[in-house]
């Protein structure tokens, strides 16, 4: 930094470079989520653009499988780093301390992710696009060395811009920031996440007016009378998000046993060539396929398909739909494995939508109902977001803010809580979370384990212990008790090895026999510790020890070495000071 810059930077209050910092994250996040988007579309469109709706296209084949050799390409000899599975890595970050992220991240995730969205990978462009404004908000922090907790702040604005930039929605932004990315919700986080939000969402309404992802407007109001059909489409939204999580998860860790890297590729670039041709609105992100449900062509689904012609039957749209809901999973889990770059949160609206269709087609065929195709649609997004992520706020404000208001606040408020209710009954991890959790490594969706995780056993450690010889008689203990202001007392022979301890209560009454001072030695005061702790440990496994054991001390013994003692009172003081650093002031 030079002269002036740190001159202002002395200047201007913590609070207020919050602010400004969290506007350029905002722009850059915003910026950063505008130029993907558009390099997706065109790639897509020259790509796809001289496709007929009633023939098939043997291009869907071959596509697939080179955008993903050119993202593997760029990520092997470019990159030389793994960048798959944004959130997650957002997650595995916040759970350190530092909570940096490197800076190739601030493009590195565009680049490989428009390549394999762009030739059809069956992924989204979300949680790139997260990564990336998550990383310019961590590599910022990094410019004006920020503290931990700060850094952790501008990581979520990065991601709040990200969001409100893709959809034009500020408020899903927060919300996604707030239940996916567990950010503390206080007055000095919120504010700078509102100014990241409107910031990007002002620049997405600036570059592209309407045309950004979704413009719906309702024309079929909310009507109380089909609630039902709205529990019910919550329930199937449950059972499919639990299917999505363990599904997916399941088929990628299967390709990822193929070792080799290229033989992966080809298997998995030809599978999803394959599943592309047969459905292809498994192409890409799937928002074109939305679109067409909420314009009233969900028949249109089976263009360019093998199924054209069949379009007009809805026995057979309704047994496609559901086998595209099927295979979805397959096509985004064999994206990812096979070396493409790309996120869930697409396909989790994609068949959020597809679902809703399935509940609302299936009651007008079956039942002679006269249900809005558009309207659960919308609500199936909402309450597959509340599912698979665990995040029914950000389902409902999401397509609220879409939506352009609240008609359907009801009904998103019912099938997501449904749905979430029913998915968490079968699976207690949202699929960002579960990767972490298997590891043990989730720390950000638990504020108790995140501050045991950043506290550190060794500086807990306390040394000002009058150490005693097993050699010494009792007059000299006495003597070396009289100097320490402890009431414990670890026994070590020269080669500093702990022999044992002794407690003042337990040895009160011999100091003042005199006649026993040369009769008794340390070594038949001393007792050998039932429980210790190993420097090693863990913080958690020292509070599970002091909880189990009832003891106010635990001796700190490496390797038969005495090191120290750790007390009760000391870890929880410095769990109360990292609690408090956790959250935002």
């Amino acid at each position: 930094m030079n002269r002036r810059l740190e001159k202002w930077l002395a200047e201007i209050s913590e609070k207020n470079l919050i602010y400004i910092l969290s506007l350029f994250v905002g722009l850059l996040s915003g910026t950063a989520a505008f130029m993907l988007k558009n390099f997706i579309h065109y790639v897509s469109r020259f790509l796809t653009q001289y496709f007929k709706d009633s023939e098939e296209s043997f291009f869907y084949l071959a596509y697939p499988m080179i955008g993903i050799l050119i993202s593997v390409l760029i990520v092997k000899y470019v990159i030389k780093d793994d960048i798959s599975h944004g959130v997650s890595k957002i997650l595995s970050v916040i759970s350190k301390k530092g909570s940096q992220i490197k800076a190739h991240n601030t493009f590195s995730s565009m680049v490989t992710s428009g390549f394999t969205i762009g030739f059809g990978g069956s992924v989204g462009a979300e949680a790139p696009i997260v990564y990336t404004g998550a990383a310019i908000g961590s590599n910022i922090s990094r410019l004006f060395k920020l503290d931990p907790n700060q850094v952790r702040l501008l990581i979520g604005c990065g991601a709040t811009g990200a969001i409100a930039g893709i959809f034009k929605a500020p408020v899903a932004g927060i919300m996604f920031t707030l239940e996916v990315l567990m950010l503390d919700l206080t007055m000095a986080s919120i504010i700078p996440l509102l100014i990241s939000g409107i910031t990007a969402a002002t620049l997405a309404y600036f570059f592209m007016g309407n045309s950004v992802m979704f413009h719906f407007s309702l024309e079929n109001q909310f009507d109380y009378a089909n609630i039902p059909y709205y529990i019910l489409l919550g329930i199937f939204s449950g059972f499919i998000s639990f299917y999505f999580t363990r599904t997916g998860m399941h088929v990628e860790k299967l390709i990822k046993k193929i070792r080799n890297s290229y033989s992966r590729l080809i298997f998995g670039g030809l599978t999803l060539g394959i599943l592309v041709f047969i459905f292809p609105s498994l192409w890409g992100e799937g928002y074109d396929s939305i679109n067409k449900i909420f314009t009233g062509h969900g028949a249109d689904l089976l263009n360019n398909s093998i199924f054209f012609n069949w379009k007009s039957d809805p026995y057979v749209l309704l047994f496609i739909l559901f086998l595209i809901l099927i295979f979805k999973v397959f096509a985004m889990a064999i994206t990812t494995a096979s070396g493409g770059v790309g996120g869930i949160f697409a396909p989790t609206l994609f068949m959020g939508a597809i679902g809703g269709y399935i509940v609302s087609l299936s009651m007008n065929t079956f039942f002679g109902l006269n249900l809005s195709p558009a309207n659960f649609a919308l609500v199936g997004m909402g309450s597959l977001m509340a599912g698979v992520m665990h995040a029914p706020l950000l389902g409902i404000f999401l397509i609220a803010e879409i939506t352009g208001g609240y008609q359907l606040l009801a009904p998103l408020i019912i099938s997501s809580t449904v749905a979430y209710v029913t998915a968490t009954r079968f699976e207690p991890h949202s699929i960002y979370t579960k990767r972490l959790a298997e590891l043990g490594e989730l720390v950000t969706h638990h504020k108790d384990k995140a501050a045991m995780h950043f506290m550190n056993v060794k500086e807990l450690i306390e040394t000002d212990f009058e150490i005693l010889s097993p050699d010494m008689n009792l007059g000299q203990m006495t003597y070396s008790i009289a100097r320490s202001k402890r009431d414990l007392f670890p026994v070590v022979d020269e080669n500093g090895m702990m022999q044992g301890m002794i407690k003042l209560n337990d040895i009160r009454n011999l100091m003042f026999e005199q006649d026993l001072y040369e009769k008794i030695s340390v070594s038949d005061l001393m007792y050998m510790p039932e429980f210790f702790i190993s420097p090693n440990d863990s913080v958690e496994v020292v509070a599970e020890k002091f909880k189990s054991c009832k003891r106010y001390n635990l001796a700190v013994i490496d390797d038969g070495k005495y090191v120290g003692f750790i007390s009760r009172a000391r870890v929880f003081s410095v769990y109360r000071d990292t609690m408090a650093d956790l959250s935002f002031d």
